[in-house]
């Protein structure tokens, strides 16, 4: 889900009254659906000097493997997450870094034209998810329309699909993908290893899939979705 001005806004508030420094995760800022608007936290007034902002190389090109990201910041925080840095980064190779900025460098010169990757990056996963959507939709599920990202929920309770019998001692949507995936061969992702214990049940039977996916793997999803049942 995107925080949008308001929201943002509010919890800027909130960190300057009680001298809060703020950890911004914004590695999807580049995959926002629809007419929604990435905004940073700290570009908003006073919020500069008391923010970090995270950024991926693997969300804004597509290349997760290659585990390089960026944080921008004011001078005094950044020098402490260098030192933190040093001590905790896998790999951060440089041929890879070099790959990167070319990247930018190449679509700062075709921004806002039809070749920018920045527009065709969004519009395609917006387009993969409505497919996904729609084949959950079409079985009886009921999927949990994203703001943007590489991911979407959907709630499969509609299906009354139940795994009691198999006494795993796991949660539902544990049983629920490994199930999926077994018999199959549809690899989703359970939500409750998101919830410490006490709030576990708020996931209760929602499974998260991956939109990020060639057009061939996609389909492929869509038609094994179509074939399954609820419970009788």
């Amino acid at each position: 889900k995107q925080w949008y001005q308001r929201r943002v806004a509010i919890t800027a508030g909130v960190c300057a009254k009680h001298d809060v420094i703020i950890i911004s995760d914004e590695v999807y800022e580049r995959v926002v659906f629809g007419d929604n608007k990435h905004v940073r936290i700290g570009s908003l007034p006073g919020m500069w000097e008391r923010t970090i902002t995270i950024g991926s190389a693997g969300k804004t090109f597509s290349v997760t493997g290659w585990k390089i990201g960026w944080a921008i910041g004011p001078q005094h925080l950044i020098t402490q997450l260098q030192h933190v840095s040093s001590c905790t980064t896998f790999t951060a190779p440089t041929p890879l870094q070099e790959a990167v900025a070319g990247g930018f460098n190449h679509e700062r010169s075709i921004a806002h034209t039809e070749d920018a990757y920045f527009k065709w990056l969004p519009a395609k996963l917006e387009d993969n998810c409505r497919k996904l959507a729609e084949a959950f939709r079409s079985v009886g599920m009921i999927p949990v329309w994203p703001d943007g990202g590489y991911f979407m929920l959907v709630d499969t309770s509609p299906m009354g699909w139940d795994f009691t019998e198999v006494k795993s001692g796991r949660y539902y949507d544990v049983d629920c993908v490994k199930w999926l995936t077994r018999e199959f061969k549809l690899a989703t992702i359970p939500i409750s290893v998101f919830y410490g214990e006490a709030n576990r049940h708020l996931s209760a039977k929602y499974i998260r899939v991956c939109c990020a996916k060639s057009d061939e793997t996609i389909d492929k999803a869509c038609s094994i979705i179509s074939q399954l049942k609820k419970s009788k």
